[in-house]
Order: structure tokens, then sequence, then C-alpha cells
């Protein structure tokens, strides 16, 4: 039996390829989809089917790409309509070698959500596995918010009769196989857990011990955010998205080039460290950490205009590019030639954001010239406390708020350590405030200096 998942890092993304008998299925692919060819081909196997258990939000699918080379057959859920694909409805059953892949329909996080139950006949008819996409994950269930609020009730309800009348009553030592890991924006609490069952999700996920009318009201009034990228995924993994057949290859620019392209409206992103960005940049960038593009350039990049990469050294530009096509960003275009020391040699203007230590944030705290601005989630500020006097707006909205920051005063932005701190600064030097400092360390760094954290 082959049975592999692969792990999309930062977006939490699980896929999986199960196979036997000369064939392989790929559950749920990525957009850069060589390791599937490549585990089937090392198994002598020939991938044959391609299920798809839900129309995604937070990647692109990689289905299309995947049966381009293969010539494997697309499934998704028949209840909603696709512009490629076949679709199952529950009951439907395939064989591949000894095993049977049967489909469940389980609607809710959206309305065409399937989850594959898998069995090995040549051992037993019970169940060994179920693939539950976003229905269920370790620790968490499935958003229903992405409908829209006026369906989030609705969806509510679907989750729940999904989770306890078709995944729940399989038996405990069955293996849970979700679309999602911990850190995935597709859950609100998914737990650091490689491998669960249903027995023990039953026993200590606390949303499956939930009355319905508790779990209903729960998820709907679920506080979670929603990357504006969202919408086009949606439209791309339901129309198809366009074929790439190969990673996008980048051009290199010379500081003049990107010096021009800066009046032309490119994207340009700096995804040094705060610490490197804060000491020099080309002024007019937005400032991702490499490890922050999944998370964050669906918030503050379009899918229109060229995308140029600045760096240090410009080291695996290859797996950075990954993260743009995973997110459906074939706008990805280049990066500085020699890296951002290639700009200051050219001696092009350079810009700086101000950095503050813990105990530099302390001795002003209470000066009236200072507005600190926590760009956390909700959820950190309100379980872990906040800086006394901090006004809070998260990192990804900022731009939407950018009214409520006054910019006569010195604007403190804080995250948990520094990185988003860091991007925000970046995006309001961009809209023009000019007195902008990250707090490098964030929240931690100021518990670590022993300096309190306040709650309401």
């Amino acid at each position: 039996m082959l049975f592999e998942k692969i792990k999309s890092d930062i977006l939490a993304h699980n896929s999986y390829i199960i196979g036997a008998g000369g064939e392989a299925v790929v559950i749920d692919p990525r957009r850069d989809c060589l390791a599937y060819t490549t585990i089937a081909e090392r198994q002598n196997m020939k991938i044959t089917r391609i299920f798809e258990t839900h129309k995604n939000e937070d990647y692109v699918s990689g289905s299309r790409e995947l049966a381009c080379p293969t010539g494997a057959e697309i499934f998704h859920g028949a209840r909603e309509e696709f512009g490629f694909g076949t679709g199952v409805e529950e009951g439907e059953t395939f064989r591949l070698g000894p095993f049977e892949v049967e489909v469940l329909e389980t609607p809710g996080h959206t309305v065409e959500s399937i989850s594959l139950l898998m069995r090995d006949l040549s051992v037993s008819d019970d169940p060994l596995m179920v693939f539950t996409g976003d229905a269920l994950f370790a620790g968490d269930v499935g958003r229903t918010d992405l409908a829209g609020e006026d369906q989030r009730r609705e969806m509510s309800e679907m989750l729940y009769a999904s989770l306890h009348d078709k995944i729940l009553p399989l038996a405990d030592g069955v293996i849970v196989c979700p679309a999602h890991g911990a850190g995935s924006v597709c859950g609100g609490n998914i737990s650091d857990r490689e491998y669960t069952t249903i027995g023990f999700e039953a026993a200590t996920n606390p949303l499956l011990s939930m009355g319905e009318e508790e779990f209903v009201d729960y998820k709907v009034n679920e506080r979670l955010y929603e990357p504006p990228y969202f919408t086009m995924m949606r439209k791309l993994n339901k129309d198809g998205p366009p074929l790439i057949y190969n990673l996008p290859h980048l051009r290199a620019y010379t500081a003049r080039e990107i010096r021009s392209l800066l009046g032309r409206k490119a994207q340009v992103v700096d995804i040094r460290s705060p610490t490197s960005f804060a000491g020099g940049h080309i002024p007019g960038t937005t400032n991702i950490w490499r490890e922050g593009l999944p998370l964050y350039m669906g918030y503050y990049l379009n899918y229109e205009n060229p995308i140029v990469l600045v760096d240090d050294f410009n080291l695996e530009m290859g797996r950075v590019v990954r993260h743009f096509v995973r997110l459906g960003y074939d706008n990805i275009a280049g990066y500085l030639a020699g890296g951002f020391p290639a700009w200051f040699k050219q001696g092009e203007r350079i810009e700086r954001t101000g950095t503050w230590s813990p105990s530099d944030l302390a001795e002003h705290l209470d000066d009236p010239a200072i507005y600190i601005l926590d760009v956390r989630d909700i959820k950190h500020r309100e379980e872990n406390g906040h800086i006394r006097g901090s006004h809070h707006i998260y990192v990804g909205h900022l731009e939407e708020h950018l009214e409520e920051v006054p910019e006569e005063k010195q604007i403190v932005v804080h995250c948990d350590v520094g990185f988003k701190g860091s991007l925000a600064a970046s995006i309001l030097q961009k809209h023009g405030f000019r007195h902008v400092i990250n707090l490098l360390g964030g929240t931690i760094g100021w518990e670590a200096a022993n300096y309190p954290l306040v709650k309401d």
C-alpha cells in the first residue's frame, strides 16, 4: 500500500496520495504538483484519479495541473457546478486494487464538501481511514462563515449534521486525514497533531461534545479573519485555474529597472527580516518576510500588477516562487539582481523605519506624542493581554483603517515578535506616515523584559 501525506509548509495544507495495484489516487493536490508524479513514478504507479474534497479558499487547486501530465480524472462534490471535473454523490465507490474509496457528502464548510472513506477489502469491510477535507480537523472543525453572514447559521447546521450523522458514527479506530494542520486559516484552533482518529477526536475535541444549538451558536459567533484573496481562490477553484505547466521564470532586474518599475505600479516586496528592512529599504516597498508570504501576500498584493522581490542574497528563490504560485499569483515577475546591496551600491535613495526595544517603549509609555498600535489578531490580544494604552488594528486590515491612525504622532507598531510589526510599518510608510517605529520583540520581548501586559 502507498500512503503519503504531502504538507505545504506555512499554509498548513495537507494533500494525500494513496495507491495499490499499480494505480494511485491524489486527494486535494496543490498547484505545484511534481511531488505527486515523483512519488507515483518511484512506486511504479499511475495516477488515475484526483479528488477535491471541497472548493478550497486558501490556495489554488492543483487538480487541473496534475491531470494534464497524468490524464487522471478529476472528481468533486456534485452539489455545486464546477468548470472542470465530474461531480460525485453520496455512496459512490471507486476501486483501487484491494482498496475501496466511498464518497460521503459532508456539507457545512462549503455546500459541495465531501469526505472520502477508505476500506482495505483484502482485510476487512470496516473503514480504515477517512479524508475529511475541511469538515473535521485535529482539535477543530471547519469554518462556516465563508458563504456569507446570511448563510452562516444554515452552513453551521449542515456541518453539525455532517459531523454527527456521517463522520462521528465511524469506528473509534478510523484514522482521520484532514486537509489542514495547525496554523491554517481554515480553522480557528487546529491542534498541532500529525495524526488523529475518530475516537480521539470524539473524546477530546471540544466542539464535538456540544449539542446542536450550542455548536451552531458558537460557529455563528466565531470570529475569524478572511483574507481578501479568498475571493479569487473561490473563483479559480470553481471555474478551473489556468495551467502553468512549470514554475514561472523570474527575471533579474537591475536597480535602475526597479526604480522605473516603481513608477509604473509594480508591486515591490521586500522579503528580508524586520531588522534588515528597518536598517534600509527601497522607498515604497512592502515588507513581508519569507515565511510570512503565504499568510499576508493575499492581504496586500493584487493579481494584475507585476510583483518583484527584494532580498539580500536571493537564495532559494524557487521556494519563494512556490508560495506565490500556490495562491494564484502568476504575476510574479522577478527580483532585484544582486539583492538589496545592488540598490545602495547604485547610490539610490533608501528609506528606514525606526526600531525600539521594550525598554525604549517603557520610557515613553506615558508620552502623549506616542501612539502605540497593536497589529496582532484580536484573539491574541484578548487572550494574552496588551500593552497599556495601545490601540488595536489587525495587520491585515490596516489599509482599511488608516484614518484611525494619527499622522502627527510617533507611531510605535508592535505584534508578537516584530515581523507583522515590520509589515505594518511598511504599509504606514507607503501611505505617507513618516514617524514609524517597530517594537522589536513585540509582546513576547515586552514580557521577557518583565513589563506587564494588561487585560480589559
